[in-house]
């Protein structure tokens, strides 16, 4: 069942200027440990690309947001929800701490979408719930998943 849907557009002219601002103090503000290692390494090799990975991240994070409907509110915080990718190169959300927890005990799962241009990144994510007793959170046979701790549905 769908608990929630979420969308954000991002003007990645804004992450742009914010990073030229405040560097990497603004990167480490809205990434997750893991997220900030990959900004680092695209940033070295092509700065425009980590742009973009910021933009995305913080587009996918808004959405996420809305689609449980907390905003940015705790137990939402922008480190406690990371946008990974599994092997096949799918985005998938992996939660830490307080979040993970509160997401765990509603049975909550989610899909999420990226896409960036030029001038914008947009995300859409889809948030739905089952029963407690039937969520198994990562989805079976799904290691990369698992290690991660993504929020993904079990197998039925």
């Amino acid at each position: 069942m769908i608990f929630g849907i979420g969308t954000d557009i991002c003007d990645v002219r804004r992450i742009r200027a914010s990073l030229e601002r405040h560097g990497e103090r603004f990167a480490a503000k809205v990434l997750a440990p893991g997220e900030l290692a990959t900004w680092k390494a695209r940033s070295s090799r092509w700065p425009e690309r980590g742009v973009r990975y910021v933009a995305t991240r913080f587009s996918a994070k808004e959405a996420f947001s809305k689609a449980v409907g907390l905003g940015m509110r705790m137990p939402m915080t922008w480190r406690s929800c990371e946008i990974a990718k599994l092997p096949s190169g799918a985005p998938v959300v992996v939660l830490h701490g307080a979040l993970k927890d509160w997401c765990e005990a509603r049975g909550l799962y989610a899909q999420i979408s990226l896409s960036d241009e030029s001038d914008y990144a947009v995300s859409f994510c889809i948030v739905e719930s089952r029963p407690v007793a039937q969520a198994a959170l990562p989805a079976q046979g799904d290691a990369a998943a698992e290690a991660a701790g993504a929020l993904r549905p079990a197998a039925t």
